[in-house]
């Protein structure tokens, strides 16, 4: 699965990389965690270009009652994700990138779970595969979003059975594209990326606080 994350970079770097004219204020996050916003990559339908905007991590269908219920779907299954009643439609019309530049993992050991804290050597940021979806009440509204995850690579199978579907920039458009919507074609994007060019490292329990957004959540420990 994908749990937490992290977003730090330079916002000049994140426009350069998503290839978007307009970048709004980032904070730096160093320990992101579920229910919370995050920041995302969509085409906006209106002007067919790419736009950040910020959504709720854990996504609530449109049809749901109870908005509750998007702390229990933070991440969906690519092999599955065309056939569970939550996913399927936002995956054929609703398709973001979630924006990151780290995640992190833990390892179950002997002594317990171990974080680990994973990146790509050049600090570079890089999009999750994700699916989102608005939802709007009385109460009011808004959007939200699911990482999608699949089998783990070299370098995560040794950490965690899961990772997240992390595309190439040769990917973006046509993940993007909400007018693409064959289903074979998309799935065949969600697999693990290549583990060349990232790096995995333990770091302290300090991360497994989701209030402890700090930076000595990425610090190396022995």
């Amino acid at each position: 699965m994908c749990g937490r994350f992290s977003l730090r970079g330079d916002p000049r770097v994140i426009a350069d990389e998503f290839e978007v004219d307009e970048i709004p204020e980032i904070p730096r996050r160093f320990n992101i965690a579920p229910t919370t916003p995050i920041a995302s990559i969509r085409v906006d339908a209106h002007t067919a270009k790419r736009e950040l905007t910020f959504m709720r991590w854990g996504l609530v269908p449109a049809w749901a009652d109870d908005p509750k219920i998007g702390a229990r779907m933070i991440n969906a299954r690519c092999e599955t994700i065309d056939e569970k009643n939550s996913f399927k439609h936002p995956f054929k019309r609703k398709r973001c990138l979630v924006i990151a530049d780290g995640f992190y993992e833990w390892q179950t050991t002997e002594l317990g779970k171990r974080p680990f804290f994973i990146h790509k050597t050049d600090d570079r940021p890089f999009g999750f595969a994700a699916i989102w979806d608005h939802w709007g009440r009385d109460g009011g509204e808004f959007e939200s979003a699911a990482i999608i995850t699949t089998d783990p690579n070299a370098l995560m199978k040794p950490i965690h059975d899961r990772m997240p579907v992390i595309l190439g920039r040769e990917d973006y458009a046509a993940w993007l594209d909400p007018n693409w919507n064959d289903v074979a074609s998309l799935k065949a994007l969600l697999r693990a990326c290549s583990p060349d060019g990232w790096e995995a490292y333990p770091v302290a329990s300090v991360v497994n606080n989701p209030r402890n957004d700090v930076e000595a959540c990425i610090e190396r420990v022995a």
